[in-house]
């Protein structure tokens, strides 16, 4: 394991310095977040953003930024798929690797050094949106911390072929990061970012804070795929806002393997007519795991389309709770929107909390949502068993099963590939009895 160094006082202790390099602007929205973080309530029982969440898992008490991790190994660590089209490496929120080759006009750069050669554009759509789904007193904590990410801009009729991969690497027990990741593309553009969230080791207790703006232009393409697997003792916190505009289509797929807890927040407003969302999730939460969802479909202008499916496998005493809502705006009509949510269940301690929900208030709309809980049943293992396959073999099999059809929808063959080995190294630790 690299050395950590330079721990600071907790997070919440007091409120974080602003490099002088960086612009006034960000100094100040720093300074507001933090004012607002002390002054924004702590969720409690009792508000239905948090219904049936684990409120002890909000204790951040001891928490602090990590030290430095300059000369370690984690960027020769840091290998995904074949041939990316540009790569950036972060360890404890510092930049510890970068390369690209981008098209010409493309900006890909860490939004530390953003900020100061493109602070205009990046001040244009840097947290422009309200957080909504119970995390706004930690986005602010986000805010006020943040220092590092990156920052994508794909300029009008640019396609970026193949993906942007960028890798968080989190060290030290305590240690905490606050990840953030800005996409905007231009009318007709076309790009992919892959967002990886790891560990250095098993053991640190860490704490992630993460936050995305993706900004879908008219008519643009923008996929944007997170994999979560931090080690089991780190919590997570992720909030995910995306626009998308006339005629574009934005994707959003999460793969929750690590942390012993981890929240995820996905917002996405349909603003133009047209507009397409897809928002997809695979979680295989084992022991103790619980991973709480929250999703809003926001329809606000006509004839756009959304499409929500989620998918848990849940072993052992894990735990999940999925709250979404669809929301059409008056005026939007033609909306089509679909929220599904199913759980299989792979033991019979595991528990799974669905609260799927509906707001309309426009005419001619199709829009359906539900949720399903089942076991696998016994006619599927002993089909498998008398084909020479153990039970455990056959249960992580239909598990596998279970969640590709929701892979298959990134519709890119070498990103579901990475998906699926990120997946079968989990069931792998399952099946052997591995942490």
């Amino acid at each position: 394991m690299p050395a950590v160094l330079d721990h600071p006082a907790s997070l919440l202790e007091s409120a974080p310095e602003t490099s002088a390099a960086l612009p006034a602007w960000f100094a100040e929205r720093r300074r507001a977040a933090w004012q607002r973080f002390l002054e924004t309530p702590t969720p409690k029982r009792g508000d239905e953003a948090w219904r049936f969440s684990s409120f002890k898992q909000m204790d951040f008490t001891g928490y602090s930024a990590g030290g430095s991790l300059a000369g370690s190994s984690l960027v020769e660590d840091s290998v995904s798929l074949e041939t990316p089209v540009a790569k950036f490496v972060f360890a404890n929120d510092a930049l510890l690797h970068a390369e690209s080759k981008l098209p010409e006009g493309v900006i890909c750069l860490p939004l530390e050094k953003a900020l100061v050669s493109h602070g205009d554009l990046v001040r244009e759509h840097f947290m422009k949106s309200d957080t909504r789904l119970g995390s706004a007193k930690w986005t602010a904590l986000h805010e006020a911390n943040v220092s590092n990410g990156l920052f994508v801009y794909v300029p009008a009729g640019v396609e970026v072929e193949g993906s942007i991969e960028v890798f968080h690497w989190l060290a030290g027990d305590k240690a905490v990061i606050f990840p953030h990741t800005l996409i905007v593309t231009g009318a007709n553009a076309k790009v992919r970012v892959v967002d990886y969230f790891r560990s250095t080791n098993e053991t640190d207790a860490g704490l992630a804070i993460a936050v995305n703006d993706l900004n879908a232009g008219p008519g643009s393409k923008l996929d944007y795929i997170a994999i979560q697997a931090f080690n089991e003792k780190t919590k997570v916190i992720q909030v995910n806002e995306t626009s998308v505009e006339k005629d574009a289509t934005a994707v959003g797929f999460i793969l929750n393997t690590g942390a012993t807890w981890a929240r995820n927040e996905s917002l996405s407003r349909l603003e133009g007519e047209g507009a397409r969302s897809d928002m997809l999730s695979v979680s295989v939460p084992a022991r103790e795991q619980e991973y709480d969802q929250r999703t809003f479909q926001h329809h606000a202008a006509p004839g756009g389309y959304s499409d929500l499916l989620y998918k848990n496998s849940l072993y052992d005493e894990a735990r999940t709770i999925f709250s979404g809502l669809i929301f059409v705006d008056e005026g939007a009509h033609r909306t089509d929107a679909y929220q599904t949510c199913r759980n299989l269940f792979m033991s019979d301690e595991a528990e799974a909390n669905s609260m799927p929900g509906l707001e309309i208030n426009a005419d001619d709309v199709k829009c359906s949502h539900g949720s399903t809980s089942s076991q696998i049943s016994e006619e599927e293992i002993f089909y498998l068993r008398a084909r020479g396959i153990d039970p455990a073999r056959a249960r992580q099999l239909i598990a596998r099963g279970f969640s590709v059809e929701v892979i298959e929808r990134l519709k890119d063959e070498k990103v579901e590939e990475m998906v699926l080995r990120f997946l079968d190294e989990k069931f792998a630790h399952l099946t052997s009895g591995g942490a």
